[in-house]
């Protein structure tokens, strides 16, 4: 390909980047290295106040931050991708429902550079005055997960997985488990 052709097609790409219609990141070591315009809405910040620091910033937690990465590091070691849907939190401090999308562009070490989308899922999912342990809970049903696969991926007693399904059945005023995860992944019912 021509030196001009290859200048043209990177501009293009740049440009794909900047006006997605979806929020992008591109990451080092889980510092924001570059972000879209979607991205800055999504969230709520300037380009400029968010270069340079830790994706931590956009989570409820730090809690939360640490025990989401270590389940998407095992992830992408083993696939080189990620996905989830999760509470993730604005810059005016509100929470949102947000569908979280990765690639690794290093698959020796997954977090070493990565491209990541997020789109605001908030419209269609119910963002309710969850506990910490119950947003984790919450994501993870959303994902399919049952009690069990919870319990052991967040090192609690079946029994307390199931507890917390319960209390999040009462909040969201749903019957039963098909109807929780309906609600929590914007089903119909």
């Amino acid at each position: 390909m021509a030196e001009r052709d290859m200048e043209q097609e990177a501009g293009v790409a740049a440009l794909a980047f900047t006006y997605a219609p979806i929020g992008l990141a591109l990451t080092r070591d889980r510092v924001i290295e570059h972000c879209n315009a979607r991205f800055c809405e999504t969230f709520g910040y300037a380009a400029k106040d968010v270069a340079g620091r830790s994706l931590a910033f956009l989570y409820p937690s730090d809690e939360e931050f640490q025990r989401i990465g270590e389940i998407g590091l095992a992830r992408m070691r083993a696939t080189g991708r990620y996905a989830d849907e999760r509470i993730m939190q604005r810059r005016d401090r509100s929470l949102f429902w947000c569908r979280v999308r990765g690639q690794s562009l290093t698959p020796e070490m997954p977090f070493a550079r990565a491209v990541w989308s997020f789109a605001d899922i908030s419209d269609s999912r119910p963002v309710v005055a969850f506990t910490p342990r119950e947003r984790q809970v919450a994501a993870l049903l959303a994902e399919g997960q049952t009690s069990k696969e919870i319990a052991r991926l967040l090192k609690l007693s079946p029994r307390t997985a199931e507890a917390h399904r319960d209390r999040l059945k009462a909040k969201l005023g749903a019957r039963n488990t098909a109807e929780l995860v309906a609600r929590l992944t914007g089903l119909p019912l």
